[in-house]
């Protein structure tokens, strides 16, 4: 008779489960504002620039189920104009900031010397060059827009990504498997970009999704002050902007309630997104 005492196999833990609350929490919320952007493509609710003149400033209702604006424009559907236009906005921002700090941040980092010190005083000078600053220069060169805003918040980016990645870098390249590439053969571009880059990904990750909800929030004050997307085009920023003015007279606070909290729960969204990457991709961070 075996009087092996049988040990029942430790229970796995889902991915899911891995993931910290405030992830879920901020993956719930930036889920919902990319739904709300997607619905305003196959679907909208109503035109978001059409004016409907003598329902100005109506409250919800089963029509207009945010009310109205100044020109009687359903809040609704421009809200998730203005998701969509967010999106888009941040995404190319991100992704300008991302590519060109990351591909500056590894040349400087693994070549260093003369480049390396060449491309520190550009970042620096580059430090001195806020996205305000920039739109302001490019919305003189090709006027005031969504490209100038894309541009101006993707370049003020630039900078902390290229950091990170030539921090990751330096610590990087003095590991044995990059070691071992260099006595193989291996040119340096194919070291960078194969054995270097997967291996600082991690925190590049983190700083898109946090770089994300300070696009967004750029994006919405650029437009507040008439540099990033014109009219008729729906943007949150642009939405305060208009309201501004009839909240002060008391005619109606719903076209600046709304827009206001869109911006607020999109930034928070991506803000615990990228709390919860940091805490799930940083290995000091795991027990």
């Amino acid at each position: 008779m075996d009087n092996t005492l049988s040990v029942p196999a430790p229970k796995r833990r889902s991915s899911l489960g891995k993931l910290s609350p405030s992830f879920r929490v901020g993956g719930v919320i930036v889920l919902l504002v990319v739904l709300a952007a997607l619905a305003s493509l196959a679907r909208p609710l109503q035109d978001p620039n059409r004016a409907n003149f003598g329902k100005q400033f109506a409250p919800p209702s089963a029509e207009f189920w945010l009310g109205t604006d100044q020109l009687g424009r359903d809040l609704a559907s421009r809200l998730l104009a203005g998701a969509h236009n967010a999106l888009y906005v941040g995404l190319i921002a991100v992704g300008i900031g991302l590519v060109l700090g990351s591909l500056l941040g590894i040349l400087a980092g693994y070549l260093g010397g003369w480049l390396d010190q060449i491309v520190m005083l550009g970042l620096e000078a580059l430090y001195a060059l806020p996205a305000l600053l920039l739109a302001l220069l490019l919305a003189a060169v090709f006027g005031p827009g969504a490209f100038s805003s894309m541009v101006a918040i993707g370049v003020a980016a630039v900078p902390a990504f290229a950091r990170l990645a030539r921090a990751g870098v330096l610590a990087v390249k003095a590991q044995p498997y990059v070691e071992a590439a260099q006595a193989l053969g291996a040119t340096s571009s194919r070291i960078m970009f194969r054995h270097v880059l997967p291996n600082i990904l991690g925190p590049l990750i983190v700083q898109a999704s946090l770089a994300f909800a300070g696009a967004i929030l750029a994006e919405a004050a650029l437009s507040y002050l008439g540099l990033g997307t014109q009219p008729p085009t729906a943007s949150w920023g642009r939405m305060l902007r208009e309201a501004q003015s009839y909240l002060a007279a008391g005619l109606s606070p719903y076209p600046s309630i709304w827009p206001g909290l869109a911006i607020a729960l999109t930034v928070l969204g991506f803000n615990l997104m990228g709390d919860g990457l940091r805490d799930r991709l940083d290995p000091r961070a795991k027990t």
